[in-house]
């Protein structure tokens, strides 16, 4: 199991930008998007290629690559759908999943309402996106949905994490590889991070 935080300056400029809480939503999610095209390039190094041959304008059969494994991006409905876009800009062929969850609020404990997964999820790379890594609740059952539906190379990538969640993801899934673009220190009583971000939902998509 890998754990990878990201300390790039641009991720960090970006996501500083994210946390005050004067950010309008159309920056949020400007900058949200951004950060996860700056962490996908890491996070796909280790993707198989294949060889295969094109022509070039003054070249014929000149070698080139493409990605020899289907890409499913799945997010933690409804925050980590506002990490899509900015994924799919660099691989435009990914396929979409979605895992629709909410928390309880009096057990703090995530709840299934919505679960659909592309066929081949089974021989994919598939990337679980959720902007906030807090208890690990939503993350750890997000990925139970996609393992019984077939999901066996699975990474989770989320901006913002705690210890707590690492650790849950870790116990319950030792496997998958966590990807953040930072750590913060603790959790609040009602469950939230703090410094963190606020309710990443409510920022993208300017509910209350």
């Amino acid at each position: 199991m890998a754990i990878v935080i990201f300390d790039h300056p641009l991720i960090l400029d970006k996501l500083t930008r994210m946390r005050k809480v004067e950010t309008s939503s159309k920056d949020f999610r400007e900058n949200l998007n951004e950060i996860g095209m700056l962490m996908v390039y890491e996070i796909f190094r280790d993707v198989k290629l294949k060889e295969i041959s094109i022509n070039t304008p003054t070249f014929k059969n000149a070698k080139g690559y493409k990605i020899d494994t289907p890409v499913v991006l799945v997010p933690i409905i409804r925050a980590g759908l506002g990490m899509v876009d900015g994924i799919q800009k660099i691989i435009p062929t990914a396929k979409i999943a979605h895992v629709g969850l909410y928390r309880d609020e009096t057990t703090m404990q995530p709840v299934e309402y919505y679960a659909k997964a592309p066929a081949d999820i089974g021989s994919s790379y598939t990337l679980v996106v959720d902007p906030m890594l807090a208890t690990g609740g939503s993350a750890v059952m997000a990925i139970d949905i996609i393992k019984r539906k077939g999901a066996k190379n699975i990474k989770f990538v989320g901006l913002v994490g705690v210890q707590e969640g690492i650790d849950a993801i870790k116990k319950a899934h030792p496997d998958v590889d966590i990807y953040l673009a930072c750590k913060d220190p603790v959790l609040n009583k009602k469950g939230y991070i703090e410094p963190g971000l606020g309710d990443a939902g409510d920022r993208i998509f300017g509910t209350k």
